[in-house]
């Protein structure tokens, strides 16, 4: 038997290809495809059966780009109309080779939810896995506000019904494969488990021992964010992605070359460090760096605009255009030949930010030409604590809420080490303020130089002075 887990980085998606006696079948397949056919081919199998476990709203499901070079058919919930594919219901069973998949309809996340029941009958009739979608993650369960507020308490019920009355009666062996692992927006605190069980789950996940009053009470008043790009994501995978074929070719600009695209609305991201974006950046260009591509370029980037990326020495920016094609950003155009550095050789306007340490900022406290914004998730300030005297926007809210920032005062923007401050410092920037400083380590240098943190519960402490 062939089981295999393809892990999409930073966005923690999880697809999975299994097979037997020459077929196979992919669950959740991401939109740069080949990797599942290069593993089909490597174990001489056919690409029979795709299954979405559902229309997903943090990335482009891939089954139609699959589809393509395979000829496999797609399977998804039937509550959904969806564009493309056939819709299967509860009980229905695909064979794979030996392998048998029964669907379960598992509603909650969203309305069309189903989980795939998995039994290699060659050795025996008892279930052995379970693809959950985002039903049941490990030390999780899906999220329920995606339908709208008005829908979320039906949604949590019916989330409720699916685990207890679909999924946690199966047997405590049965291995779980859900769609997402640690770090997916698609939950609230997903474990960091490579794999799990219905057994372990039922013994360590909280949420699951909840009565269904308390369980749903717990979903309705969960707070999560959605990026405005989740919109398109559900669009998209309802109706059908555009096929891609190839991953963009990315064109090389010149210097002179971005700075008249700048002139016609092109997006461009500099997806260096902080301290590479603070030292010097072309003005009005948005600050995310690498790895924070997939987490926040759905906040701020639109889908119309081409997008140019800075870097500094244009390593790898293959595995960076994967970022993009997973969101549905086909117009990522090109990159600045020669890195930044081509653009300051050049003699073109160079715009800094500030920077300040932990005691840069204790030193400036009590300042009130200085206003403190915090942009880092509310949860991370409610448990962690946060800098006395701050103000709490979350980063991927700035720009909706730029009214409340004060232009005539210093903003010393903070995350939780200047990742995301140096993204909010990119959006003040791009709305006008000139005097922003990122303070460098956020919260976790701030605590680590011995600063305090207060909590909502406790009373202002004084900062001690600065070393």
């Amino acid at each position: 038997m062939l089981f295999e887990k393809i892990k999409s980085d930073i966005l923690a998606h999880n697809s999975y290809i299994v097979g037997a006696d020459g077929e196979a079948a992919v669950i959740d397949p991401r939109r740069d495809c080949l990797v599942y056919t290069n593993i089909a081919e490597r174990e001489g199998m056919k690409i029979a059966k795709i299954f979405e476990t559902h229309k997903n709203e943090d990335y482009v499901i891939g089954s139609r780009d699959l589809a393509r070079p395979t000829g496999a058919e797609i399977l998804h919930g039937a509550r959904e109309e969806f564009g493309f594919g056939t819709g299967v219901r509860e009980g229905e069973t695909f064979s794979v080779g030996s392998l048998e998949i029964e669907v379960l309809e598992t509603p909650g996340h969203t309305v069309e939810s189903i989980s795939l029941l998995l039994r290699d009958r060659s050795v025996s009739d008892d279930p052995l896995m379970v693809f959950t979608g985002d039903a049941l993650f490990a030390g999780d369960v899906g999220r329920t506000d995606l339908a709208g507020e008005d829908k979320r308490r039906e949604a949590s019920e019916m989330l409720y019904e699916s685990l207890h009355q679909k999924i946690l009666p199966l047997p405590d062996g049965t291995i779980v494969c859900p769609a997402h692992g640690a770090g997916s927006v698609c939950g609230g605190k997903i474990g960091d488990l490579e794999y799990t069980t219905i057994g372990f789950e039922k013994s360590t996940n909280g949420l699951l021992s909840l009565p269904k009053e308390q369980f749903v009470e717990r979903k309705v008043n969960e707070r999560l964010y959605e990026p405005q790009y989740f919109r398109m994501m559900r669009k998209l995978n309802r109706e059908g992605p555009p096929l891609i074929y190839n991953l963009p070719h990315l064109r090389a600009y010149s210097a002179r070359e971005i700075r008249s695209l700048m002139d016609r609305g092109v997006q461009i991201v500099d997806i260096r460090s902080p301290t590479s974006f603070a030292g010097g950046h072309i003005p009005g260009t948005i600050s995310i760096w690498r790895q924070g591509l997939p987490l926040y370029m759905g906040y701020y980037l639109n889908y119309e605009d081409p997008i140019v990326l800075v870097d500094d020495f244009n390593l790898d920016l293959d595995h960076v255009v994967r970022h993009f094609v997973r969101l549905g950003y086909d117009k990522i155009a090109g990159y600045l030949a020669g890195g930044f550095a081509a653009w300051f050789k050049q003699g073109e306007i160079v715009e800094r930010s500030g920077t300040w340490s932990p005691s840069d900022l204790a030193e400036n406290l009590d300042d009130p030409a200085v206003w403190v914004l915090d942009v880092r998730n509310v949860n991370h300030r409610e448990e962690d604590g946060y800098i006395q005297g701050s103000h709490h926007i979350y980063v991927g809210h700035l720009e909706e809420r730029i009214g409340e920032i004060p232009e005539d005062k210093r903003i010393v923007v903070h995350c939780d080490a200047g990742f995301k401050g140096s993204l909010a410092a990119s959006i003040l920037e791009k709305h006008g303020f000139r005097n922003v400083t990122n303070l460098l380590g956020g919260t976790f240098g701030w605590k680590a130089a011995n600063y305090p943190l207060l909590k909502d519960e406790e009373k202002p402490l004084s900062v001690p002075p600065a070393m």
